[in-house]
C-alpha cells in the first residue's frame, strides 16, 4: 500500500464540477493499494501517515505531526501510484489491487482516519479534479 502525502494550506476534490471534499491546512494522501495489500498493512500505513512529522514546530523545525498540528487529512485513491514504470513507456498496472479490493481498502483505510482525525475524502474509482496549496512544498513517499 503506498500513500503519497503532501502537506497543504488547503486542498479540495470535485466530481463533474461538485466539491465532495475539502480540508484546510492537514495533508492530502493519494493512496495506491497494490494486490497483496491488506487491512493490516492499511493500519501500518495510516499509523505511519497520521504520525510522520511534517509540520513545523515553534522552532521551524519538522517535528510536529498532522494532529499535534490541528490539521486534517484528505484521501483521495490514485491506482496509478501502483505502476511500474520501469521499463518502457507506458506504465504496468500488473501490481494494482483489483477494483473491489483496492475500494474495500480505500474505504477501510479511510473509515480507520477518520476515526482519529478529521478526514475528507474523493469518490473512488471517479475522473476527481484534485486542487491543493502544497505547503513547502513538502511531499513524501510512504510504502509499507
Amino acid at each position: 500500500m503506498i500513500a503519497l502525502i503532501q502537506r497543504v494550506k488547503q486542498a479540495s476534490v470535485s466530481v463533474e464540477a461538485q466539491r465532495v471534499g475539502e480540508i484546510q491546512q492537514g495533508l492530502l494522501v493519494l493512496l495506491g493499494v497494490e494486490k497483496n495489500d491488506t487491512p493490516e498493512k492499511a493500519d501500518r500505513l495510516l499509523e505511519k501517515v497520521l504520525a510522520y512529522r511534517v509540520f513545523s514546530d515553534e522552532n521551524g523545525k519538522m517535528n510536529l505531526n498532522v494532529k499535534q498540528a490541528n490539521g486534517s487529512v484528505l484521501v483521495v485513491s490514485q491506482f496509478t501510484l501502483a505502476a511500474d514504470t520501469k521499463k518502457g513507456l507506458r506504465p504496468s498496472f500488473s501490481n494494482g489491487a483489483a477494483p473491489q479490493l483496492a475500494e474495500q481498502l480505500y474505504a477501510y483505510f479511510s473509515e480507520q482516519c477518520r476515526a482519529q482525525i478529521t478526514t475528507a475524502n474523493g469518490i473512488f474509482a471517479a475522473d476527481m479534479q484534485v486542487s491543493l496549496i502544497n505547503d513547502g512544498p513538502v511531499t513524501f513517499w510512504l510504502q509499507v
